[in-house]
């Protein structure tokens, strides 16, 4: 089981890196709304460092959402999810394991970027390392809630106007979470109890997104 997952991750890996694009258009996409907001409200640092919580979590939240329709899409349209139906592994690994490697391909870089926010946002050290762990903790939870509703609209045409309105309702917690956590440390206050929530909600996601993917799927193609 284990290597069959290895083996999934490993597959689309491979595709993305044939589709380059669709590994860097989610990430342009955060970098040029990080960017965008020193340069339209100034460079002051205390105004910067008050918004950056807000500024850092809509960005990646809108940028998992633009990855998220390339989850399932392209193989529902080639006949390969049909043809992961039949396979003797139970359909909640395979999802897993897509899910895990959307998660390397979006939500990882988003991560290794987060000292180029910290110059861009004026954060201190204290505050870039509550981002660094609110993203490590809060972005595999994005990957996957969205694929619920991903598999949910795998089928249908023009279906991405009811995924946001599917996955926005399962982010917002995510959100208010993650930027209370990144403005307490900029207070210097503690923000464990924030840190535990996330890491309950990736908790539960990790355990019951697969299962749920799988139902949703079988639904869709059927």
């Amino acid at each position: 089981m284990l290597n069959t997952l290895i083996q999934i991750i490993r597959r689309e890996l491979l595709i993305a890196y044939r589709r380059q694009a669709d590994i860097f258009n989610p990430l342009w996409f955060f970098i040029i709304v990080i960017t965008l907001f020193p340069l339209g409200i100034g460079p002051e640092p205390n105004l910067l460092a008050r918004i950056a919580p807000g500024i850092i979590w809509v960005a990646a939240l809108l940028a998992a959402l633009l990855s998220m329709e390339r989850l399932f899409r392209d193989d529902y349209l080639d006949g390969s999810l049909e043809q992961m139906l039949l396979m003797p592994i139970p359909l909640s690994v395979t999802a897993f394991g897509k899910m895990i490697a959307h998660w390397l391909l979006t939500g990882l870089p988003l991560i290794l970027i987060s000292p180029l926010l910290a110059i861009l946002l004026s954060l201190n050290l204290h505050t870039w390392i509550a981002v660094l762990l609110t993203l490590l903790i809060g972005t595999p939870t994005l990957s996957f809630l969205g694929a619920i509703g991903m598999a949910l609209t795998v089928g249908l045409r023009k279906g991405g106007v009811l995924l946001s309105l599917l996955i926005l309702p399962l982010y917002i917690p995510v959100l208010i979470f993650a930027t209370s956590a990144i403005e307490a440390a900029s207070l210097g206050m503690a923000y464990d109890g924030q840190l535990a929530i996330m890491g309950a909600m990736l908790a539960g996601s990790l355990t019951l997104a697969p299962f749920a993917v799988a139902a949703s799927l079988r639904i869709s193609v059927n």
